[in-house]
């Protein structure tokens, strides 16, 4: 940490259902001296967030506008149906698109999954939120389709969700302002993609594309023998007496 990060607040935005809490727990081993704010922000709102200073980073939900913006893809979430227990689909272990055609689906206005074709039929209107989706499923006026952690997020006792292998995903991303790119957010990043403690802070890293052609660049190359070819310009030394 250098000194003018003593005394800092690392802001840390995060869309419902993503759950920051392990890699804020390596930053508060690390960083003892550099509290984390935790910003929960929806998922319409966040980019609008970072890119106004509101937060230093964020974990979104792909796709966003990434003009400004640096974007690290995590990992990709399994798309599930929220339905009553009553539910036909609640007696299957999963569902596919085909088997949602004649339900209604409600498509809230903060939904991120993209749709080339929306399943089912249309909802009678578009929730704002998901928790407004939900709370319409439970009064029995259609389904939802959402990634699993959403679900979880807004569990109750009269729903269930079965996951829909065919039904596009949502992933989940790291994405910051590329012109505030801190060295605490360089920190963070280290740690989003599982760095040591030791291993420099891996500030400006290499692009994954560009590490395997350094690799393969810095390979002694072979002779037939299995002996290491001598450079250009040096001379074979003799061995070594026993």
């Amino acid at each position: 940490m250098t000194d003018g990060e003593t005394g800092r607040v690392f802001r840390l935005a995060y869309v419902p259902g993503v759950t920051p809490a392990k890699w804020v727990g390596i930053w508060t081993e690390r960083m003892p001296d550099v509290p984390v704010a935790l910003v929960t922000v929806p998922a319409a709102e966040v980019v609008g967030l970072l890119r106004n200073g509101g937060a230093d980073a964020g974990f979104v939900r792909l796709p966003v506008d990434r003009d400004g913006l640096s974007v690290i893809p995590l990992y990709v979430e399994t798309t599930v149906v929220v339905v009553p227990k009553d539910h036909a689909a609640a007696a299957a272990d999963e569902v596919v698109i085909a088997d949602l055609v004649d339900d209604e689906v409600f498509h809230p206005l903060d939904d991120t999954i993209e749709w080339a074709v929306r399943p089912g039929l249309p909802a009678f209107t578009r929730p704002a939120t998901t928790a407004d989706a939900v709370e319409l499923v439970a009064a029995g006026s259609g389904i939802l389709l959402v990634p699993q952690s959403l679900a979880r997020l807004h569990h109750r006792g009269d729903l269930t969700y079965r996951p829909v292998p065919d039904a596009p995903q949502s992933q989940v991303a790291l994405t910051w302002p590329t012109d505030a790119t801190t060295d605490l957010v360089e920190d963070f990043i280290g740690i989003v993609r599982g760095r040591t403690a030791n291993s420099s802070r891996g500030r400006t890293p290499a692009s994954p594309a560009e590490k395997p052609a350094q690799r393969q660049a810095q390979k002694p190359a072979q002779s037939g023998s299995g002996r290491r070819a001598v450079p250009a310009g040096r001379k074979s030394k003799g061995r070594r007496p026993r």
